[in-house]
C-alpha cells in the first residue's frame, strides 16, 4: 500500500497539529498502521498505532495523553491529532503500514509513507 503524509509544519509551544496520511489502495482497512517520528541525528522512533478495526490504539510514554490516532477506512486515511506540543517532537513524521501491532520496531514496518517536518518553537 502506498501512503502520503501531510499536515506538517512549524508551531508553537502548546499549539495542535493534526497530521493526515492518505493510502492508495481499498487494503488500507486490512492493516494495523501507525504513526512513527525521527529526529535529525536520532533514530526513527514509534509514535501510535492502531488497529484494523481501529478498536485498539497504542502510544509512547512521550506521547500518551497529548496525542490521538484515529482512522477513517472508508476514507482510506489515518489521522495523528498532536496536542500541547513541545520542542522536543519537532522531528518528521512517518506514516506505516502492515506490522504488528504492539510492535514498536521500525525494521517490521512492511510500507511506509514519506516524511511530514513538524517543527515545535519554544
Amino acid at each position: 500500500v502506498q501512503l502520503q503524509a501531510y499536515g506538517g509544519g512549524l508551531v508553537q509551544a502548546g499549539d495542535s497539529l493534526r497530521l493526515s496520511c492518505a493510502a492508495s489502495a481499498r487494503t488500507f482497512s486490512y492493516y494495523n498502521v501507525g504513526w512513527f517520528r525521527q529526529a535529525p541525528g536520532k533514530e526513527r522512533e514509534f509514535v501510535a498505532s492502531i488497529s484494523r478495526s481501529g478498536g485498539n490504539t497504542y502510544y509512547s510514554d512521550s506521547v500518551v495523553g497529548r496525542f490521538t490516532i484515529s482512522r477513517d477506512s472508508a476514507k482510506n486515511t489515518l489521522y495523528l491529532q498532536m496536542n500541547s506540543l513541545k520542542p522536543e517532537d519537532t522531528a518528521g513524521y512517518y506514516c506505516a503500514a502492515d506490522f504488528a501491532l504492539r510492535s514498536r520496531a521500525p525494521q517490521d514496518v512492511q510500507s511506509w509513507g514519506q516524511g511530514t517536518l513538524v517543527t515545535v518553537s519554544s
